[in-house]
């Protein structure tokens, strides 16, 4: 009899956890983001990442140094929400006051169709900041519980992700109007740490199993002779299509690695440029690599593949017109076929991701430069800012949207496409 009650109890004590955590979800998911998700990025906005990076390169400063690093409110929701936007399809909004912090994020879950809206106000303390108040929804959360969570969160965290490193580097966090202002130490292997903390080792090894091969693959072409990136990207896909055989879902990743470790190549560096771990692996000789028998275009191709591949295509486009028109102002003037090369990367680097196994079969059969690049020969190029905005009104400008149409029309009409 006392099992039978203490059995009756037990059952009626899950059925009101789980009437708990079902009115918890009910208040905590809605059918609506509470935060708009960040739109596209524009030219304007990249010159504004760029200029912020260039300001704080640590690779300038002497170790043992204290900095303070101040981010302005819109730079800070500006790089926020670029990454929320393209690894989660989330959004996050933050509004700095004196001492405050209120923050406003949306989280899709496709799943269920609903979106986690979460608002929360964080306030300076002697460490890390502090939770004064946080929603879920329609749920509030207290604020000591929110500050244990977060303190046990941190603890449970990979070990893989260095938490040592932020925690000896940052001293304090503040919040006046509109900036945030973070005083750290800048440490002599401060840089090496933190690149370090970005590869996880089966990144690590990924990455050097590329490396190599293509190390061994450019030691059978004539050395100082000029190599299409026709001839090199066969080989590379070939390894990618063996390594994935039984693990499709890191299909992507293999292909990510090998146009990582092209794109390293063709500018001339390799993996140990951005993962310490690298300093030691066997390096490729150096080759010229061209495409349509040109450097940059092979350039532009890549490095916006790899950036589609990193961090979605509009990021790839935004950057690749930057450039253009920071060209056109003094540099090489800007040119519609290294915009074709770009557009074409691009395309390139979302088909690697989004059906990685069809473009490895693809590709290890080894495809032509017309498979993947338009012709761009007739397309105009050295254009000065001057004669650009003439031309084509700027790139808002409606002969400039025809121009991208014609671009856009080439790439639809390529052979190698998803």
């Amino acid at each position: 009899m006392r099992f039978v009650v203490i059995a009756r109890w037990m059952l009626g004590l899950v059925f009101v956890l789980v009437l708990v955590l079902a009115a918890g979800l009910a208040l905590s998911l809605q059918r609506t983001p509470g935060v708009a998700v960040a739109g596209e990025l524009a030219a304007a906005d990249v010159q504004q990442a760029r200029e912020f990076a260039r300001r704080n390169d640590p690779r300038k400063w002497d170790a043992g140094e204290r900095r303070v690093l101040s981010i302005s409110e819109k730079d800070l929701n500006l790089l926020l929400g670029q990454a929320a936007r393209v690894y989660g399809h989330s959004a996050l909004q933050l509004q700095l006051r004196p001492g405050l912090l209120h923050m406003q994020g949306s989280l899709a879950v496709p799943q269920l169709k609903a979106w986690l809206n979460v608002q929360a106000d964080l306030v300076e303390s002697q460490g890390l900041p502090q939770f004064s108040s946080l929603r879920l929804g329609h749920l509030p959360v207290p604020a000591w519980l929110a500050n244990r969570a977060l303190r046990h969160g941190l603890d449970v965290l990979p070990s893989s992700l260095d938490l040592q490193l932020p925690l000896d580097m940052v001293e304090h966090i503040g919040f006046g109007a509109e900036l945030m202002h973070v005083r750290y130490r800048w440490q002599k292997d401060s840089m090496a740490r933190v690149l370090s903390s970005l590869w996880p080792t089966a990144e690590q090894q990924r990455a050097q199993a590329y490396q190599d091969h293509l190390a061994r693959w450019v030691q059978t072409l004539p050395a100082g002779q000029p190599v299409s990136l026709a001839t090199l990207m066969p080989p590379m896909f070939t390894l990618a299509q063996q390594r994935s055989v039984g693990l499709g879902t890191q299909a992507a990743a293999e292909n990510r690695a090998a146009m990582l470790t092209l794109a390293l190549y063709a500018v001339g560096e390799n993996w140990a440029r951005i993962m310490p771990a690298a300093q030691h692996w066997t390096r490729p000789s150096p080759l010229l690599v061209t495409l349509g028998g040109r450097e940059d275009f092979a350039l532009h191709f890549l490095v916006s593949a790899a950036l589609a591949l990193e961090g979605g295509g509009p990021l790839a486009d935004a950057i690749g017109v930057y450039k253009e028109l920071a060209d056109s102002r003094g540099g090489s003037g800007f040119s519609f076929n290294d915009i074709a090369a770009d557009r074409a990367g691009t395309r390139f680097g979302l088909f690697a991701e989004q059906l990685p196994e069809r473009l490895q079969a693809l590709m290890s059969r080894g495809q032509p430069e017309s498979a993947f690049m338009p012709e761009v020969a007739d397309l105009p190029e050295f254009l000065s800012e001057a004669e650009f905005l003439k031309r084509y009104g700027g790139v808002d400008g409606p002969a400039y949207r025809q121009m991208m149409r014609e671009i856009e029309t080439r790439l639809d009409a390529l052979s190698l496409r998803p």
